[in-house]
């Protein structure tokens, strides 16, 4: 009997027609530093070291996390790959850091070209978002690994920043101010419990609570985490910038005090009223009747990404970002303290 890898359930030629259909979303992001083309065994992207006197390289990686089950549920891929990059991104700019390239991982069971094509054509897109560049990827298909129709994807970003510039919280003093820049819902966080909560113990369906949300709840639980990439950039040109920190898994209250690993002896107080919390949040924290405490340290609570300045810069900040479009609040200030986050 003879047996050809196809029949083991890997498809070569499938494999290569996604390259070919995925071709002109991933080269729309090529910056001019690209040196390669897709299929290349490598990538290689140049940097211009002129323009800097003592660069540092910045990289990060992630996942989207549950929030996939969602995509495979409603069977709709194309905003997950924003999620994928923006995780990263905003990752390396807390440290003031450019993001300069991303490659992907996408694995699966049984290769769909079509899954995977919106997949990484989202991928691609929020590349563009950020100004990056989608300059490699791996594409797995391994039979018996995930159940049918499902994947799991995986980002890896590198960014620069001159040395000097690094953006470290070491300078943040008491009575400096703390401004949120809005989310635009749950991001990429806290989606088992979600899950749990409404698809589990509520048999809620995805195209309920309309009428609360103003969109369905697969469409509300499907939003992109946002990319604060180029507004952060432009306001990081003009505004002294003493800490910036991305609210993923473990909300405001686990990521917040990463800022304070330089600056010892610090607290931050939030003002929880201070900005609109997305009716997402309420509807689940009254549907499972969960505590302020799980909630702040579950989710984001409509803040992504927060910066700390001293207080004559904040009305210049907060004006510059909400004319890039972004919605910002002052939610709270430093003060002496464990480095903890202290809600008010």
């Amino acid at each position: 009997m003879v047996i050809t890898y196809r029949q083991s359930g890997v498809d070569i030629t499938k494999g290569n027609k996604l390259v070919d259909m995925i071709k002109p979303a991933v080269r729309s992001t090529f910056r001019r530093e690209v040196l390669a083309d897709i299929g290349s065994f490598n990538a290689l992207f140049k940097i211009h070291i002129s323009q800097y006197k003592n660069p540092v390289l910045a990289s990060s990686t992630d996942g989207v996390g549950t929030k996939l089950k969602i995509a495979f549920m409603l069977k709709r891929h194309t905003t997950v790959g924003i999620d994928l990059v923006a995780m990263c991104v905003n990752d390396i700019l807390t440290s003031g850091a450019e993001p300069l390239f991303f490659l992907d991982y996408f694995s699966t069971g049984k290769l769909s070209t079509q899954t995977a094509a919106e997949v990484i054509k989202g991928i691609a897109h929020g590349c563009t978002m950020s100004g990056c560049s989608l300059i490699g990827g791996e594409t797995a298909e391994m039979p018996g690994m995930y159940a049918h129709g499902e994947y799991d994807l995986a980002g890896f970003s590198v960014g620069i920043v001159e040395k000097s510039k690094i953006i470290n919280g070491s300078n943040i003093k008491k009575g400096d101010i703390v401004i949120g820049l809005a989310s635009n819902g749950l991001h990429s966080n806290g989606y088992s419990l979600v899950r749990k909560l409404f698809f589990d113990m509520k048999r809620y369906k995805p195209e309920q609570l309309k009428r609360e949300l103003g969109c369905t709840l697969g469409e509300e639980l499907l939003k992109p985490t946002k990319i604060y990439v180029k507004s952060i950039l432009k306001i990081l040109l003009r505004f002294k910038i003493k800490g910036m920190a991305h609210i993923t898994g473990g909300g405001i209250t686990e990521n917040l005090p990463r800022m304070f690993r330089k600056s010892a002896g610090l607290n931050a107080v939030i003002k929880k009223e201070s900005w609109p919390v997305h009716k997402i949040f309420d509807i689940i924290q009254t549907t499972g009747n969960i505590s302020d405490r799980e909630m702040y340290r579950t989710f984001n609570m409509g803040i992504g990404y927060i910066v700390v300045t001293a207080k004559p810069h904040v009305s210049g900040i907060l004006k510059s970002l909400r004319a890039l479009g972004e919605k910002a609040y002052v939610i709270g200030y430093i003060e002496k303290g464990k480095g903890k986050v202290i809600y008010k």
